[in-house]
C-alpha cells in the first residue's frame, strides 16, 4: 500500500532534493526544523566565495540593503496571497511580534484589551501580556479546547468595543486546528479592532490568502515548512493600507526614511521598509529562497494536497495501529479543518519521544502526552511515515511490557 502511494504521488521526486532524505532515519519534526535542501550548501559557499569574499561592501549597494523586501515579495506571492511592497524579511517571530502588536494597540487609542486564546504559541502569549503591561491594557483570553482552536463563535463572544487587537495562529501548534481565517478576521473588524495572525505553522504548508481575507497584520517562521535553516529570520506583512499609519517601536536605522543621512531625527521609511530596524540578515536569509521557488514549481495547491494525504494516512495508521495500545487522536479528524501535523496523546509520549530519537525516529513532544508528527509535504514520503508508526507502536509496547 506504502509504495503504491509514493509510486503514486506526483510530487515524490522532490524529496530526493533534501539532505539526508536518502537514509534511513525517520523525520517527524519538519513543523519544527524543515531539512536542508542539497542546493543550499552550495548556494551558501557561492555567496561567501562569490558575493561576500569578492564584493565585499559592495555588495550592499549591488541588492543586498533591497533583499529583505525582494525575498518578502517572492513568498508574498508564492505563499502568502500577498501583493508585493506588504511583507518583509528580518528579526526573529518574537521581535516582530512585539513591533506589530506594539504599532497596533497604538494605531487603537482609547481601546484597552488584546484578545488572544489561552491554548495560542507560548511566544504570542508572552509577547501580548508584556505589551499589555507595557500599555496598560488588558488581556482578554479565549479558553478553547487544546484539541481544536478558535472559532467564530468564540471570536465573537471575546470581542467588543474595549478590543485593539486580536491574535491568533492560522494552524494551532499543538492540536493543527486550522483556523477561519477570513471570518474571524471579519469579526475583529467588525468590532473595530486590528487582527494580528501568526503563520508559523502555515505559512509553507497550506494555502494563505492575507489580501483576499483582508488581514491587517502577520508574522512567521521561515525555518519550518520554508526550510530555512535554525533560527532563519522570520518575516512579517501588514496591509497596504495600514503603512502609513502604523509606526512600529524599535526605530532602527534601515527603517528610517533616508537611512545614510545619519541625521539627528528619525523618521519613517514610506512602505514596508519602515518595519525594519537594524542591517539585515543577509546569509540567514538565503537558504529560504530555494525552498519559495521550490514551493513556486510544485504549486501550493499540489503542495497542501500531499500535505492532508499524508496525514490522513497517518491518521488512519494511528487508528489501526495506535490506537490498540490507548492513544487518542489530538488533532482534528477533518481533514479541512487540519494543518500540517497531527498530535497523537498517551501518558508515555513523553518517554516514547526520547525512546524514538535514540532509534533515529524523530518526531517532538508536547505537553500533556503529545507526541507530534510533523510531515513537510515535499520531504516526507509515506513509507517514511508508516515506517514511523510501526516504530512508535514497538516503542510504546516496550515501554508498557
Amino acid at each position: 500500500m506504502t509504495h503504491l502511494l509514493d509510486a503514486a504521488d506526483p510530487l515524490a521526486a522532490y524529496r530526493d532534493r533534501f539532505v539526508g532524505a536518502e537514509t534511513s532515519l525517520v523525520y517527524f519534526d519538519g513543523n519544527s526544523l524543515g531539512r536542508p535542501l542539497k542546493a543550499t550548501g552550495p548556494r551558501l559557499a557561492r555567496f561567501v566565495e562569490e558575493e561576500w569574499g569578492g564584493r565585499l561592501i559592495r555588495g550592499w549597494d549591488e541588492g543586498w540593503l533591497e533583499l529583505p523586501e525582494r525575498i518578502g515579495d517572492d513568498l508574498g506571492r508564492v505563499v502568502l496571497g500577498a501583493a508585493p511592497g506588504q511583507t518583509t524579511i528580518g528579526d526573529s517571530t518574537t521581535v516582530l511580534l512585539y513591533k506589530l502588536m506594539r504599532a497596533a494597540v497604538a494605531a487603537r487609542p482609547g481601546r484597552t484589551e488584546i484578545v488572544i486564546d489561552r491554548d495560542n504559541f507560548p511566544t504570542d502569549r508572552y509577547v501580548a501580556a508584556g505589551v499589555a503591561e507595557e500599555c496598560g491594557l488588558t488581556l482578554r483570553w479565549i479558553d478553547v479546547d487544546p484539541a481544536a482552536g478558535v472559532t467564530p463563535e468564540l471570536l465573537a463572544e471575546a470581542v467588543g468595543p474595549r478590543t485593539a487587537l486580536v491574535v491568533l495562529s492560522q494552524v494551532s501548534y499543538r492540536s493543527a486546528w486550522i483556523a477561519e481565517a477570513a471570518g474571524l478576521t471579519r469579526i475583529a473588524h467588525e468590532a473595530g479592532a486590528l487582527i494580528l495572525w501568526d503563520l508559523c505553522h502555515s505559512a509553507g504548508a497550506v494555502p494563505v490568502s492575507l489580501d483576499e481575507w483582508d488581514v491587517d497584520l502577520a508574522v512567521g517562521c521561515t525555518y519550518k515548512y520554508l526550510n530555512g535553516g535554525p533560527g532563519s529570520p522570520a518575516f512579517c506583512y501588514v496591509a497596504d493600507r495600514l503603512l502609513g499609519e502604523l509606526t512600529q517601536p524599535v526605530q532602527g536605522w534601515l527603517g528610517s526614511a533616508d537611512p545614510f543621512l545619519m541625521g539627528p531625527t528619525y523618521a519613517p521609511a514610506p512602505g514596508i521598509r519602515r518595519f525594519q530596524s537594524g542591517t539585515p540578515p543577509i546569509v540567514g536569509m538565503l537558504a529560504m529562497r530555494g525552498m519559495v521557488a521550490l514551493i513556486e514549481e510544485a504549486g501550493i495547491a499540489a503542495v497542501r494536497e500531499k500535505s492532508v494525504a499524508l496525514t490522513t494516512y497517518a491518521v488512519e495508521l494511528a487508528d489501526e495501529v495506535l490506537a490498540p495500545a490507548g492513544v487518542v487522536l489530538g488533532s482534528p479528524r477533518d481533514p479541512a479543518r487540519r494543518g500540517g501535523h497531527v498530535t497523537l496523546n498517551h501518558p508515555l509520549m513523553r518517554e516514547a519521544t526520547a525512546a524514538l530519537w535514540a532509534r533515529d525516529v524523530i518526531p517532538d513532544y508536547r505537553d500533556p502526552g503529545g507526541l507530534r508528527l510533523g510531515l513537510s509535504p515535499l520531504s516526507t514520503s509515506f513509507a517514511e511515515v508508516e515506517r514511523g508508526m510501526e516504530l512508535v507502536r514497538e516503542t510504546l509496547d516496550g515501554l508498557t511490557a
